[in-house]
């Protein structure tokens, strides 16, 4: 659904380019990585990797797993196997230009055949630049970021999540940050999905209680923002979204009240796989194009960032949005009699989570002199890309962010 735009011109600018690319899509290969399932699972990837005929892979993590050894069954599964391999964690938690250019000259060193990428978002997105970077040695990460720019055959990449959130296992992007100007943007083609994806629970029991939840909201934000987009989507990523968002609804606090639980750590890493599969067609909206700001220029972890804004974002979006999230919110049996309830009790129930797991309600970094900025990225990022409910302009970003920027209620 939508309604009377303020834009009528920018949006008829950004329909007709999505309708354009709503044509396009059908011509691009959204596949679906193959995946391991189950505790234990990620023993079984080296034999997989080896019946493939690659010898030497690059493993991409990040230093903190590292140092609590995480890697370490996955590592010796490795050299039982006979797979050389050699690891790269030179990486920083929002991964830059500079990180995936460190990664480059190391796989280009060592020689290696493809890349395993262990680790949340950012060790995953690293691998997908690095994989870029080795297609196009003469680019650079910038002119590489944006909308099918790599286009050619990478090394193959196998990831391994270790966070129930990002989906980067399933998507076609990769969100690196240009080290020099703090700016967030993302390289996009489906030649950089993963090949496989192991979901191995045993690998996200030691989450703490604020990482699974900032990154099960961000698996929620990715199905959320798909599903409202509606305009890219399939009907199998439609189905996708639903199902994330019921996984979410089941097992978000589960995991986050018992990190133990298999049954929902293993529920939630399907929500992020489904959720991320979803976007990748559907594309994400506001929530992340103004959240990629907040990261490059002031370091804020993408979950909180998703976690914080999406109840804001979906707000004020208002009557262009009920539908879908009445839909939602029947998915998850939410009750109410109008779209409009349904719809309320949607976003009530995204805040109720926040307040439940203790993640706060707004984000008081930014500062007034970056406004102008954060506007001019998120609107660069999302339009005319993203096919969002409806179509804004510099003053609703600005309100966005003067909500975030509200004092928390006492």
């Amino acid at each position: 659904m939508t309604t009377m735009s303020k834009h009528p011109w920018k949006t008829a600018w950004c329909r007709a380019f999505q309708a354009v690319m709503k044509i396009g899509n059908y011509f691009l290969n959204f596949r679906t990585p193959e995946r391991l399932e189950g505790p234990g699972c990620v023993r079984l990837l080296p034999e997989k990797i080896v019946a493939t005929g690659v010898k030497r892979v690059l493993l991409v993590t990040d230093p903190r797993l590292l140092q609590i050894g995480l890697p370490g069954p996955l590592m010796q599964a490795m050299n039982e196997a006979g797979l050389e391999y050699t690891v790269f964690s030179d990486l920083q938690p929002n991964p830059t230009d500079e990180n995936v250019e460190a990664g480059f000259r190391l796989f280009r060193e060592k020689k290696c055949e493809a890349i395993v990428a262990f680790g949340g978002g950012s060790p995953i997105d690293c691998a997908k630049g690095i994989a870029a970077k080795n297609a196009h040695p003469n680019k650079t990460v910038a002119q590489l970021q944006g909308v099918i720019r790599v286009h050619k055959r990478v090394a193959p990449i196998w990831a391994v999540p270790t966070t129930a959130g990002t989906g980067s296992e399933t998507t076609v992007a990769a969100v690196l940050t240009q080290a020099s100007t703090h700016h967030k943007a993302s390289i996009n083609d489906p030649v950089i999905m993963p090949r496989f994806a192991v979901l191995d629970p045993e690998l996200t029991v030691g989450l703490s209680p604020f990482i699974t939840a900032t990154t099960g909201l961000d698996a929620l934000c990715h199905a959320v923002e798909s599903y409202l987009n509606w305009t890219y989507c399939t009907s199998l990523e439609k189905d996708l979204a639903r199902k994330a968002v019921r996984l979410v609804y089941d097992n978000l606090l589960r995991a986050w009240e018992n990190g133990k639980d298999l049954e929902a750590r293993q529920n939630m890493q399907l929500a992020a796989f489904f959720a991320g599969r979803s976007f990748t067609r559907g594309c994400v909206g506001y929530v992340h194009a103004v959240g990629h700001t907040l990261g490059g220029l002031y370091g804020v972890p993408h979950g909180l960032a998703m976690s914080v804004i999406l109840p804001h974002v979906l707000r004020q979006y208002g009557p262009a949005a009920e539908k879908r999230l009445a839909e939602l919110a029947d998915v998850c049996e939410m009750g109410g009699e109008t779209a409009h309830e349904k719809a309320r009790r949607f976003i009530a129930w995204t805040e109720e989570m926040k307040r439940k797991m203790n993640l706060p309600v707004g984000l008081h970094s930014i500062l007034e002199e970056d406004i102008p900025q954060i506007i001019r990225w998120a609107d660069a990022e999302a339009n005319p890309l993203y096919p969002v409910p409806e179509i804004w302009g510099e003053e609703e970003f600005r309100a966005l962010i003067d909500t975030l920027s509200r004092p928390e209620p006492a």
